[in-house]
């Protein structure tokens, strides 16, 4: 008789995170975007958070240039952590020392611009011959819907790679990757067979956008390494997936539609929104922040309801 061996259980995520944060500016001219606080935890916090809680424990990051930052906050801070001790500030040494072990951490340097998917490859070295996880780090998925683990689970049952989509308005979709779908026998899961990197609303082949996150098969490199530079001149991951999806030297690709929860720090409106929301969910914060906002829009805006 013969056994069928079960795959190996996926470790590896990549977080690029080289990305200039230009619609932040000037708050990012020295600061990388990653670090931007999302009430009081830099957002980069909750992406490698998500990626340890889908059992990824091997995280390689893709920074650039002023990125030092990223490397210096999951790393120890010795004087901070021995003043807080000294003060008996437990809870507080606590949250400080909750980034230094979450996860093996790595970094690698993207030297030029190129694009998500040269960012991608950039990884090619330290991932092998292993399917990996990519979480962009202006995507934060509420812990309570654990997407990351369901495609990791849909890329170990049928292979290939998963992305991750959502239905947003069609006056949207010229804002991300779209994706034509057909669909499987699970009800959040479908087929793609074609990906266009932001189509004008009118040659979009759905409203389905891709999010940002990613299962990737290590195929992906070599199709990566002939893609041209595509949509703004840059290498898209796009346009390297719907290879794959097309079967050019590996696929399927699946996707998980996703009807969670997700915040969008990468726009300054849902920048703003998400941390209203998460500081509102917070038992340490929600209570007398939920009484203050109430009474702001009541009373400092007059009419009990934010003009427009």
């Amino acid at each position: 008789m013969t056994s069928r061996m079960t795959p190996a259980r996926m470790t590896k995520a990549v977080i690029p995170a080289a990305g200039l944060g230009t619609r932040f500016l000037p708050a990012t001219k020295a600061t990388p975007k990653e670090m931007l606080p999302v009430v009081d935890k830099p957002a980069i916090e909750y992406v490698v958070e998500e990626a340890v809680s889908a059992g990824l424990r091997d995280v390689l990051m893709i920074t650039g240039r002023s990125k030092r930052a990223l490397e210096d906050h999951f790393d120890r801070n010795y004087e901070l952590e021995t003043k807080l001790a000294e003060k008996g500030d437990e809870a507080t040494l606590a949250k400080v020392q909750a980034s230094n072990d979450l996860a093996t951490m790595h970094y690698v340097r993207q030297g030029e611009p190129k694009g998500l998917g040269h960012a991608i490859l950039c990884a090619a070295e330290h991932v092998g011959d292993e399917p990996f996880a990519v979480l962009l780090g202006d995507d934060l998925i509420d812990p309570r819907d654990p997407l990351l683990t369901r495609m990791i689970d849909a890329q170990t049952r049928y292979g290939g790679s998963v992305i991750a989509l959502m239905e947003v308005a069609p006056e949207q979709i010229h804002l991300y990757g779209c994706a034509a779908i057909e669909p499987t026998d699970s009800e959040d899961l479908v087929r793609v067979t074609d990906l266009v990197e932001k189509p004008p609303r009118e040659e979009a082949p759905s409203n389905l956008a891709i999010i940002g996150r990613y299962v990737i098969e290590p195929a992906v490199f070599d199709v990566l390494r002939r893609t041209p530079p595509g949509r703004g001149g840059e290498i898209q991951i796009t346009d390297a997936l719907r290879s794959l999806a097309h079967g050019d030297g590996g696929g399927p690709v699946h996707a998980v539609v996703f009807r969670g929860r997700r915040y969008d720090t990468g726009d300054r409106q849902d920048y703003l929104r998400t941390i209203v929301r998460l500081a509102c969910e917070r038992e340490d914060l929600g209570p007398e922040f939920r009484s203050w906002l109430a009474d702001f829009v009541a009373k400092e805006l007059g009419t009990g309801e934010i003009a427009p």
